[in-house]
């Protein structure tokens, strides 16, 4: 594969961009050698600027659910576009958006539009701590939940990437307040309420964990959490940034009935476009300012452009059987490639629901712990991940993402993947 371009545009990025890059894991320090800069996306596609044509399942890291340039997202951004690009004031789209996210996910009676996932866990959390006026928060370890000082405790995705859980320039005394709990471990979550639930502001996790691949709740997990948190009055916050309508039509609450307090919500909601939202009982919403003394603002928060783009996504995949079709679409391929690994007699498994997936290296006939995804063979997904991108499949540079099927992707993808993954087997077992 040709990537001369990507090579000279990269050594040019290193003069002026911190590592090259603007987010750690495009970088490829995760599978080696040098990232590659596209040029253009169209439907399940992604064409870099060497011309290499690839089937992406990253999908600008989970948004595009419906594969990149959909005809309809086009047409109405360009009708926005025609009306103007932002105000700083208040537009009857976000008022048709936050209708729309209100009436899909179960737990969510007001919302708050934000620029990124990011500043909608920031904010959810300190609103958090201010219902409660307790200052202890508790997370996971391998979730992300944007790089918020206080949150970047044994994070997920680039953060083990990169080999660096934990960030320079965080002050200890932020982290003090973050008590880092393993995911999917029910007695370790009930020894700590019990010695420290009344202390505890609230609680945020990933339902289903994205940031260290792709981790399924075990059974009861989710329930017990619930459970703990409403005896304790701690605050339950589901990071949906990345499962929220991506999973199912109303998240992984409405997939396992679990009610959070607050929600937090990004990438599908802005059609692609910079967006994030935090939303949740209307007792806890209505401390945000201008109504309550939580203070949370953003200039661009409600963008024209993403709220048009959100609300044409949202249509679209509200659509009775949408979320079959997708499940099945993932499905085929999964089984696909586990029937590919185990001829080749490499060690292998997967996780998924709806349109995400996990692969992972491993003998473990399934992964549902951060531990068990640290042992995984990191070698043997380099190696893979190389061999699929001379193959022309896109996948996401690192072993602890999660990756994503789109509406765009048919049985003509998802063979030509499973053709480049026996190949890509077959070199691991040589």
């Amino acid at each position: 594969m040709n990537n001369d371009k990507s090579r000279k545009l990269y050594d040019l990025a290193l003069k002026v961009i911190p590592g090259g890059v603007n987010s750690p894991v495009r970088a490829f320090k995760g599978v080696g050698g040098n990232p590659l800069f596209f040029k253009s996306g169209d439907g399940a596609y992604l064409t870099d600027v060497d011309g290499n044509r690839f089937i992406d399942y990253v999908g600008a890291w989970g948004p595009l659910i419906l594969g990149h340039r959909h005809a309809k997202v086009i047409q109405a951004l360009a009708a926005q576009l025609q009306l103007g690009l932002g105000f700083g004031a208040s537009t009857e789209a976000e008022l048709l958006l936050a209708q729309k996210i209100c009436a899909l996910v179960p737990s969510i009676e007001q919302v708050r539009l934000v620029t990124s996932g990011t500043e909608a866990t920031m904010s959810a959390i300190r609103l958090a701590r201010g219902y409660t006026r307790r200052d202890k928060i508790v997370k996971f370890e391998g979730c992300y939940h944007g790089h918020a000082d206080g949150l970047l405790v044994k994070a997920g995705s680039g953060a083990l990437t990169l080999g660096e859980p934990d960030s320079l320039g965080v002050p200890k005394a932020y982290t003090d307040l973050t008590h880092v709990l393993p995911y999917n471990d029910a007695e370790a979550l009930q020894k700590y309420f019990a010695v420290s639930g009344d202390e505890t502001a609230c609680v945020i996790i990933e339902p289903i964990a994205g940031n260290m691949n792709c981790v399924l709740p075990l059974p009861g997990y989710l329930e017990l959490l619930r459970e703990l948190c409403s005896k304790h009055g701690s605050v339950l916050i589901f990071d949906e940034v990345m499962t929220g309508f991506r999973v199912g039509l109303g998240g992984a609450q409405a997939k396992y009935g679990i009610t959070p307090d607050l929600t937090t919500l990004g990438k599908v909601i802005g059609g692609g476009l910079p967006v994030g939202a935090f939303g949740g009982k209307r007792e806890i919403m209505e401390l945000i300012a201008p109504k309550g003394g939580v203070y949370q603002a953003g200039t661009l928060s409600g963008s024209p452009l993403a709220t048009a783009a959100g609300l044409t996504m949202l249509e679209e995949i509200s659509r009775p059987g949408f979320y079959t079709d997708l499940e099945a679409r993932t499905t085929s391929l999964m089984q696909g490639l586990q029937e590919r690994a185990d001829a080749a007699k490499v060690p292998f498994t997967t996780n998924m629901a709806g349109g995400m997936f996990g692969c992972f290296f491993t003998t473990e006939p399934k992964v549902s712990l951060f531990s068990q995804v640290m042992k995984c063979n990191v070698a043997h997904f380099q190696s893979y991940f190389h061999t699929m991108l001379n193959n022309g499949i896109y996948l996401a540079p690192s072993a602890y993402e999660a990756g994503f099927v789109s509406a765009a992707h048919g049985a003509q993808e998802i063979n030509a993947t499973l053709d480049a993954a026996e190949i890509a087997f077959s070199a691991i077992r040589a």
